[in-house]
């Protein structure tokens, strides 16, 4: 359906040419400070027609309060945000009335709903994820005020084209690398790959495959530094589980993999395993990463790192060979404004996701947290946990 997560719900609405785009925030705390100007940036940073590498279409996307806040504090209610659609150019799809799409949702909505959206993706459109990015700002401002979580993701690849910390998995370079990575220096090229000897290969093939009205796809990597531990729900709401649930519903997306991922298929297990080894601040924590902060589909405190797959754009400029819904051969030159890459505006979506189902699976640890402490405290408690889970008489 539209909706994502348990406690921390949001509903996205909207299509790509309709009046406006947004979504409905169910579940946030009372007392977190919001206000439109703290949820834009995230929203500039994933709109269209922001540089020579994406789609042309003229939106500000600037984002509205419509409910949920008062004198810019949460008010525990739901908290509906909306985005006006004001660069639409529906007579722009008038072909898709006779053709579905290559590649495109166009064929496969109307077998499900007996009939689609005249102009664009309709709901597979991009145009559905700024509820998301707008709602995942909520999430990852209270994750960062109350534990200091910060949230990155960058361009690792774009087609061949690589950077050379993900050669060998997870190695020191690569951990250098996300321990350090900040938002500015992602930033600072159009690409939005931190690495500029890569950035500039990228732009180059990005503007190739532009002119030739072709498009190309490529990976988004994504750490989530000084995450809650604990968080993850076995057995089949595992956090790397949710992660990827969140992920793969991103429009465009292929794959998806966590932690040493599958360069971690080809080690042994001597090598692979994270040895345990004590924090100054008192608990353990791993030596290494390969598990990518995640173990037994549990949170162990380690940065959580992991990596999505971006296909090509479905739709390109070329004039393709398709059929029509009658299934009579013909030929297709989509028209419309398109993202020769969807790459550089997709990393506060996938930001914006990961934000999401941490959250979620942080209010789900508390609200068990919260019932455990209210069992007298009779009950057994392991050695290791004496000081850390609050008993009753401690509160």
């Amino acid at each position: 359906m539209s909706t994502f997560g348990t406690l921390f719900k949001v509903t996205t609405y909207g299509e790509s040419h309709c009046e406006s785009v947004g979504c409905i925030v169910d579940g946030c705390p009372p007392g977190l400070p919001l206000t439109n100007e703290i949820i834009q940036p995230q929203l500039t940073r994933r709109r269209p027609g922001q540089s020579s590498l994406t789609t042309p279409r003229n939106e500000a996307d600037a984002v509205k309060i419509q409910s949920g806040t008062e004198h810019g504090v949460t008010l525990g209610t739901p908290i509906a945000l909306r985005v006006l659609n004001l660069d639409q150019r529906p007579h722009d799809y008038s072909e898709t009335d006779l053709y579905p799409r290559p590649s495109h949702a166009d064929w496969t909505y109307l077998l499900k709903y007996g009939l689609k959206a005249s102009s664009g993706g309709g709901r597979s459109s991009a145009r559905e994820t700024i509820g998301r990015v707008a709602a995942g700002t909520i999430a990852e401002q209270y994750l960062k005020r109350c534990f200091g979580t910060e949230i990155i993701a960058f361009v690792s690849s774009a087609g061949r084209v690589e950077m050379p910390q993900l050669a060998d998995g997870a190695d020191a370079s690569l951990m250098k690398l996300l321990d350090e990575i900040t938002r500015e220096e992602v930033d600072q090229h159009i690409t939005r790959c931190p690495d500029l000897t890569t950035a500039q290969e990228m732009q180059k093939l990005i503007e190739v495959t532009r002119d030739a009205k072709d498009s190309i796809g490529g990976t988004v990597m994504c750490v989530i530094r000084s995450p809650p531990p604990g968080l993850g729900e076995p057995c089949f709401d595992k956090l790397e589980a949710k992660l990827a649930h969140a992920m793969l519903s991103i429009p465009a997306t292929k794959g998806f993999e966590i932690g040493s991922g599958f360069q971690g298929a080809k080690m042994l297990g001597s090598q692979h395993n994270d040895l345990w080894v004590a924090k100054e601040g008192g608990g353990l924590g791993t030596a290494t990463n390969y598990s990518g902060g995640i173990q037994g589909g549990i949170s162990n405190g380690e940065s959580i790192y992991f990596r999505v797959a971006f296909k090509p754009a479905a739709t390109i400029g070329q004039a393709q060979a398709t059929a029509t819904y009658q299934g009579e051969s013909g030929t297709l030159s989509a028209r419309g404004r398109h993202d020769p890459c969807v790459l550089p505006r997709a990393t506060p979506i996938v930001e914006a996701m990961a934000a999401l189902a941490v959250m979620d699976a942080y209010l789900i640890q508390a609200s068990r947290k919260a019932a455990f402490s209210a069992i007298p405290p009779s009950i057994p408690i392991h050695p290791s946990l004496l000081g850390q889970v609050p008993t009753k008489d401690q509160e």
